[in-house]
């Protein structure tokens, strides 16, 4: 599993635990010690899940995610609390999270917890966005219009077509094999290399070929579009 988790927690040893934890699994983690540094970041980039500790400086976890909800950021996310009242978990719940875990926890339990949040993303299908913008890229994939650094550039209707399906399934490895389902509906005459190929053509126009941004490639299993 490769996913990028937030993590919002003040304590040092607990980020160090977790983190190392979470890694260990395959996930990439970021972390924040204060409320204002974490809901910053959860409103700036895109992450798979934010596990929030309730009690932190400067904002509360409830506070940050009341205001990452307001902000229609639907990211999920798991809270923990020391507190064990259950007044206290639900005031969590109805402000938006959609798990809680209280401390101290297991580890397996912290890690069934997210799989569990994250099986449950996966099941909903995304909504196509109509068009997305990363680093200077403009892309408006309903008129397929795509501009990068305000110059209009040259896109095919294949590569448009993969450019789309990886921004829709952004932050998840998509392997080659659903690619060619999904983008050229398994033609038999397509190979693996066709979509390398095509891959490489998206990076030439909108990333850095040499070390590659947002179009990654995560050897033996496919590619990762991350903002």
């Amino acid at each position: 599993m490769n996913s990028r988790i937030l993590l919002v927690e003040d304590e040092p040893g607990l980020i160090l635990t977790i983190s190392d934890l979470l890694s260990a699994e395959g996930y990439r983690v970021e972390s924040a010690a204060d409320g204002d540094a974490g809901l910053a970041k959860a409103a700036s980039k895109e992450f798979a899940l934010i596990v929030l500790d309730v009690m932190l400086p400067r904002k509360t976890g409830f506070d940050v995610c009341r205001e990452l909800r307001q902000k229609g950021i639907d990211t999920p996310i798991l809270m923990l609390t020391a507190k064990t009242q259950v007044v206290d978990r639900v005031v969590g719940l109805k402000l938006g999270a959609d798990d809680y875990l209280i401390k101290p926890f297991d580890p397996a339990e912290l890690l069934a917890r997210i799989e569990t949040l994250l099986r449950r993303v996966r099941k909903e299908n995304r909504i196509p966005v109509q068009s997305f913008q990363f680093s200077d890229v403009l892309v408006d994939f309903e008129r397929m219009e795509v501009h990068r650094g305000g110059e209009p550039v040259s896109m095919a209707a294949k590569e448009l077509q993969l450019l789309r399906y990886l921004v829709d399934h952004r932050e998840r490895v998509v392997p080659r094999e659903e690619i060619l389902q999904k983008v050229w509906e398994y033609d038999g005459e397509v190979s693996t290399r066709t979509v390398d190929v095509h891959v490489a053509w998206l990076r030439q126009k909108l990333d850095n070929p040499q070390n590659p941004k947002h179009i990654q490639t995560v050897r033996g299993k496919g590619y990762r579009f991350t903002c």
